[in-house]
């Protein structure tokens, strides 16, 4: 596969990170293989996580494949750039597309990398996982490996103005990878990964320098005195998204309609 874009924005990222003093501070790298398939479960905070959950594998001379939203490569700007890094397109409708590009890379010997929770997390607790991200390396017969992200949201996350001001610090821990199989019961090694991935963002939030996320802080999860939503606050956003965007569609789907009646 031809990377022409995807290792440029890999070195403007670490000059970033020189420039902006990003204090990248990373544990774990050595589970990353150094060759051959495997996915990467990364929890989701920002809209720069891309970036940042990638950095582990290159750190390791390997390029990560995410998958995402149909929507991203609808967009006019981001969709060429998305494709242009061969991410990989998920139709929420209909996902099987995706599936099936996604096990062609790990038969390729790519890393492919999912965000499990579906969604950005308002609360940066960690959402409920879907089975996705273990049943795609069952099928492929690759490791599993779990990729914590923390300060991410301070840069840009949802509802929140930018702020890619200096002297901030990224927390990233890589876990130890899973092997899943498919004779696993996904459930269960889900909620397995979940409790993993879940003692992770503990370590990191805990380890996080102080003075960069004092009480009260937006970035910080209510269960940590932050003025973060609850998960259920949370939750009840995610419900009126979706309801939002269900009224779109189908607000298009008539228009469309009446075009055609017209």
């Amino acid at each position: 596969m031809r990377d022409i874009v995807y290792p440029v924005v890999v070195a403007a990222a670490r000059t970033w990170f020189k420039l902006g003093d990003v204090r990248i501070e990373m544990t774990g790298t050595e589970h990353i293989p150094l060759e051959g398939g495997a996915v990467v479960a990364v929890n989701h905070l920002s809209f720069v996580d891309y970036v940042m959950a990638g950095y582990p594998a290159a750190k390791r001379g390997r390029l990560t494949r995410f998958m995402a939203k149909k929507e991203v490569f609808d967009h006019p700007v981001g969709g060429p750039v998305m494709r242009s890094f061969h991410h990989i397109a998920i139709d929420r409708a209909d996902g099987q597309a995706g599936l099936d590009a996604a096990r062609r890379y790990l038969d390729d010997g790519e890393v492919v990398g999912i965000f499990p929770e579906g969604t950005i997390s308002c609360s940066f607790a960690l959402q409920p996982l879907k089975t996705g991200a273990v049943r795609i390396a069952a099928d492929a017969g690759v490791p599993l490996i779990p990729i914590v992200l923390w300060g991410t949201q301070r840069f840009l996350t949802k509802g929140k103005p930018r702020d890619f001001g200096r002297h901030k610090t990224v927390s990233i821990e890589v876990g130890e990878p899973m092997h899943p199989t498919p004779d696993d019961n996904a459930n269960v090694l889900t909620k397995e990964l979940q409790a993993r991935m879940e003692s992770m963002l503990d370590r990191l939030v805990t380890s996080y320098p102080a003075d960069e996320q004092p009480p009260g802080s937006w970035w910080l999860p209510a269960s940590r005195g932050g003025s973060a939503p609850t998960p259920d606050e949370a939750a009840a956003m995610y419900a009126e998204e979706r309801r939002l965007r269900a009224q779109r569609k189908a607000q298009k789907r008539a228009q469309k309609r009446d075009r055609k009646r017209g």
